[in-house]
């Protein structure tokens, strides 16, 4: 038999100007794109569940990088939590111009987007950038990225393209996330070497014996293409919206919390919706934080839940 979880009113989560202010009728649904990579996905999992907590309904719709700004230029969607910024630059670059879509706050620090080799590769020399031309034989003359417009990919096929690092006869492989890391882990099993996307929060830096390459500042940033991921939603969205909006600019998110909540989904194909349930359950200081300042859909005071399991 399974008990609820308890909820617990939190009184100090809002102010008495917004204690009896509902977001209006148009704000009752929130529509989040996610490009398919496993930390967007969790994360928008985790959003939506305490959103339909506090009353709203959710809808995702999965969308690649170029369309998801193309849908929030035409308010097709309200929210996207994977700007990864500066890989993203290009694409947001335009809509934020032409003020079609707005950045509302970084929702997580510290994470890093470059290439990456396996362990093969790695012990065979291939330590930065510039060793990957000299081992051209070796790699299959291969780049492997993830799915086609993809930000990641456009700096790989830059790359070839300019000929940077002797890279000009390489070929940029093209497929999924999913693709791309059972391709390395099909090159591990069979002593291959392997160059690929590599980033952080994901739980390849724990599955695979990986290592990020030096010297690829120009394309991807410094630091091994250190990166911070912001909110996005269309403009006007958080005016419209501003109970919504609260929360979306509220929300902070960790490595430890995406790399476990991934590798959760990744490892044992569990359901993202339980995932994300748990997790808040077991953080309910994460939680009260996102909810300060904010309300209940229909303007009543935002509820947190007790920490605690379930029980038989």
């Amino acid at each position: 038999m399974t008990v609820h979880t308890h909820w617990l009113l939190a009184a100090a989560l809002s102010t008495p100007l917004l204690a009896h202010a509902a977001d209006p009728a148009a704000c009752d649904v929130v529509r989040f794109a996610d490009v398919g990579w496993t930390d967007i996905t969790v994360t928008t999992a985790v959003t939506r569940v305490v959103l339909n907590d506090l009353g709203y309904r959710t809808q995702v719709k999965r969308l690649s990088v170029p369309d998801t700004y193309k849908a929030l230029q035409d308010k097709q969607i309200d929210v996207f939590l994977g700007n990864w910024m500066p890989s993203m630059e290009n694409d947001i670059k335009p809509y934020l111009a032409n003020g079609s879509v707005q950045t509302l706050s970084a929702n997580l620090e510290g994470a890093k987007y470059t290439l990456a080799v396996n362990q093969a590769a790695y012990d065979g020399g291939v330590k930065s950038f510039a060793d990957l031309a000299t081992y051209q034989q070796q790699l299959a003359g291969k780049l492997y990225g993830i799915e086609p417009g993809n930000d990641g990919n456009q700096l790989i096929q830059q790359m070839i393209d300019k000929n940077a690092f002797g890279l000009g006869t390489f070929k940029l492989i093209e497929s999924s996330e999913s693709g791309m890391l059972a391709q390395v882990k099909r090159a591990d099993h069979l002593k291959q070497w392997v160059v690929f996307l590599g980033w952080e929060p994901h739980p390849m830096n724990n599955q695979l014996q990986m290592h990020y390459l030096s010297g690829g500042d120009d394309f991807f940033g410094a630091n091994f293409g250190g990166a911070t991921v912001y909110t996005n939603v269309r403009a006007g969205y958080a005016e419209q919206c501003p109970n919504v909006g609260q929360l979306l600019k509220n929300l902070r998110f960790s490595l430890a919390m995406e790399n476990h909540l991934m590798g959760a989904l990744l490892n044992q194909s569990s359901n993202r919706r339980r995932e994300a349930k748990a997790w808040l359950k077991a953080n309910p200081q994460a939680l009260s934080e996102w909810l300060q300042g904010v309300t209940q859909r229909d303007g009543s005071t935002a509820l947190v839940p007790a920490s605690g399991g379930q029980t038989p």
